[in-house]
C-alpha cells in the first residue's frame, strides 16, 4: 500500500497515457483531451523526479494539445478528418536539424543550471518529443518513427529515475507505435 501511495501520480499518468496512446492509435480526436489532463499531472511528476526538461516540455505539450485539438476539430467540422499524410522531405530535414539544436540547448541548460543527473537523455527525449508532438498535430505518418525512438530511450530513463509504471508504459508504447505506424499507413492508403 505504501508503494502505491508513493507512486500514485506515476500510476495515474500511466493510466491516462495508456488511454492516450490507444486513442492515438485509432486517430481519435479525443486523445487530445486525455493528453491535456495527463500532461497537467506530468508537470508535477517530472518536477518531483528531477526531470526538468520533461517537466518543461509538458507546458509545450499543453499548448500543442490545444493546437492539435483545434486542427483536428476544424477538419471534422468540414465533415472531413484531417488527412494522414507524409511529412514533406524538406520539412523533415528542417525538423531534424531543429531537434539537434534544441537537444544541444536543453543539454547545456540542464548540465549548467540544474542538478539533473541525466541531462543528455532528458534533453534528447525532450528535443525529439517537441518534433514528434508537432508532427502528430499535423497528422504526419512519420511521427510514429519519432515516438519509437523517444519511447525506447524514455523507457530506460524512467526505470533509472524510479518511475516504474510510466517506464513500463513507454515499453508498451514502443510496441503500439510500431503497430500504429502500420495502422495509420493502411488508413492513409484507404483514404487515397
Amino acid at each position: 500500500m505504501e508503494f502505491l501511495a508513493a507512486h500514485w501520480l506515476d500510476i495515474t499518468t500511466t493510466t491516462l497515457g495508456l488511454a492516450y496512446i490507444l486513442l492515438e492509435y485509432k486517430a481519435s480526436v479525443w486523445m487530445w483531451v486525455v493528453g491535456f489532463v495527463m500532461q497537467s499531472l506530468g508537470i508535477v511528476l517530472y518536477y518531483q523526479k528531477g526531470l526538468y526538461a520533461d517537466c518543461g516540455m509538458e507546458f509545450y505539450y499543453l499548448a500543442m494539445t490545444v493546437y492539435g485539438f483545434i486542427a483536428w476539430m476544424r477538419h471534422k467540422q468540414k465533415t472531413t478528418d484531417l488527412p494522414i499524410r507524409h511529412m514533406p522531405k524538406r520539412m523533415a530535414f528542417i525538423w531534424m536539424g531543429l531537434a539537434a539544436v534544441i537537444w544541444a540547448a536543453i543539454y547545456f541548460i540542464l548540465s549548467r543550471f540544474t542538478n539533473s543527473n541525466v541531462p543528455l537523455a532528458d534533453a534528447f527525449t525532450t528535443a525529439l518529443s517537441i518534433v514528434g508532438i508537432w508532427a502528430l498535430a499535423r497528422k504526419y505518418l512519420e511521427q510514429w518513427f519519432v515516438w519509437i525512438v523517444v519511447d525506447i530511450v524514455t523507457c530506460a530513463l524512467y526505470f533509472y529515475k524510479d518511475i516504474p509504471f510510466k517506464a513500463s508504459l513507454y515499453a508498451l508504447y514502443v510496441i503500439i507505435a510500431v503497430f500504429g505506424y502500420f495502422k495509420w499507413r493502411k488508413m492513409m492508403e484507404i483514404k487515397n
